[in-house]
């Protein structure tokens, strides 16, 4: 008798896995790599007629502006994803992610072309956030999709180990340019180094996703939608018609996530570098720690939202970050390295208690047929208010009132909405994905038996 769909075969659960971390961390390497050199290099790079404190806020607003194609990248990319599969999406968010990043390692400075360099910046960085949009959803559902519902907090939390660990390169790779090259050489040419090598990171993600399965669940959901030969609506109108409620959930557990995660990986780099006068190697280093403590915290949390489900844990982490912020840039302000290790470690640890679960949340709040839209739209379209200004807004307040208490009182105002959000959703641990509709109960398998 054949498997249910929920459930994947052994050997190809890890496969999938392996598969869509790979994929992720090459993503978010290209999408923090420019974060990072958004808070060292491109205000002196691309803005230099400006002073470094407004040349670094021109910098984030770049970085801020590739945040509004995101929603878009979800609404085509869930589209397609929840109509011909979640793995041809996947191979082109990766190559659109990667030709982005590659070209901006080619391009200009202001000094050889003038405004025309911020110019083609800024189109490469809309490419990068369209590309992510779409990649978050499809990675996730391809791992939630493959595995058991027992575990599935345990497995989906893998992917979004992609982050910490291209977050782990991004930084890695720029702490060691840093540290061979004088500041003159790195300002000139050793910051393209890293771009220049996507090229080769999505010729390598590229191989490992082509070769994995597209998702079991899918296929019988499609099966199942052809076999009743009925016109489907778009997955965007169901979603906003029988899901709102699950959609404003995601957007609002989004934004503590999300805000304190560019503060305290993001916008720690300016801080330290411009506010606390330490080297950039040494901030760079501290992130390179967080990143990899959290790369390893991640599946922990999965797995205990397994246990004691999606929301409890996320609360914590949310309730966390929010009391944290207060404390975090006291230990940066102390110039110690030890203390900015602990305050970025810290802020990681009660993040992953937010992002380990997210990912098999979100998957649960949503029917198979609507899963990558729904999914991508609650965590994108909240990315434009929460991600986006966050650096932005942290820089702002730092010129405005001179102090990191305006920050911390921000940070906390997020957590505040993300824990009303949680507690307005449902539990969703123990979901069964091989429903049509996990809200209403309708169940593909019971739609294939017609």
């Amino acid at each position: 008798m054949a498997a249910p769909p929920d459930v994947a075969r052994p050997a190809s659960l890890p496969r999938v896995v392996a598969a869509s971390l790979i994929g992720t961390t090459i993503e978010w390497y290209d999408y923090f790599l420019y974060g990072s050199a958004a808070a060292l290099v491109f205000g002196h790079v691309f803005f230099p007629k400006s002073d470094p404190l407004t040349g670094t806020l021109l910098s984030f607003l770049t970085y801020a502006i590739g945040f509004a194609a995101r929603p878009l990248g979800a609404l085509v990319f869930g589209h397609f994803g929840d109509r011909i599969g979640r793995k041809k999406l996947l191979v082109l968010s990766l190559l659109l992610m990667g030709g982005a990043t590659t070209l901006i390692g080619c391009l200009p400075t202001y000094d050889q072309v003038g405004m025309a360099a911020p110019v083609m910046l800024t189109a490469l960085r809309l490419v990068q956030g369209f590309a992510l949009g779409g990649e978050w959803g499809g990675a996730v559902l391809l791992v939630s999709e493959h595995g058991d519902r027992r575990r599935r907090g345990f497995w989906a939390s893998w992917p979004q180990g992609g982050a910490p660990a291209g977050n782990l390169l991004a930084a890695g790779v720029l702490s060691l340019m840093t540290a061979v090259q004088s500041d003159a050489a790195f300002l000139a040419w050793g910051w393209r180094v890293p771009f220049l090598l996507s090229a080769v990171l999505v010729m390598v993600g590229l191989w490992i996703r082509l070769a994995v399965d597209e998702s079991p669940l899918f296929k019988a959901a499609l099966a199942a939608a052809e076999q009743r030969a009925e016109q489907e609506k778009p997955p965007l109108v169901v979603v906003l018609r029988d899901h709102w409620r699950d959609v404003l959930v995601a957007m609002g557990a989004r934004m503590a996530e999300n805000i304190s995660y560019y503060v305290m990986t993001t916008f720690v780099l300016a801080y330290a570098v411009g506010h606390a006068h330490q080297p950039k190697q040494t901030a760079l280093n501290a992130v390179l720690i967080g990143s990899a403590i959290q790369f390893a915290l991640i599946p922990l949390f999965g797995a205990l939202s397994d246990r004691v489900g999606r929301k409890p844990v996320y609360l914590v982490g949310a309730v966390g970050v929010g009391l944290w912020s207060f404390v975090f840039f006291g230990m940066v302000d102390t110039k110690d390295f030890t203390s900015l290790v602990t305050a970025v470690t810290v802020g990681l640890f009660f993040h992953s208690m937010m992002y380990a679960p997210q990912a098999a949340f979100f998957s649960e709040l949503f029917a198979t047929r609507t899963r990558y839209s729904g999914a991508s739209i609650g965590a994108q379209f909240s990315s434009v208010a929460a991600g986006a200004p966050a650096p932005l807004i942290a820089t702002a307040l730092l010129k405005d009132y001179g102090s990191a208490t305006p920050i911390a009182v921000y940070v906390a105002i997020a957590a505040v909405i993300t824990v009303l959000a949680v507690l307005c959703g449902r539990e969703t641990r123990g979901a069964d994905l091989t429903e049509a509709d996990p809200a209403r109960g309708d169940s593909v398998k019971a739609a294939t038996t017609v």
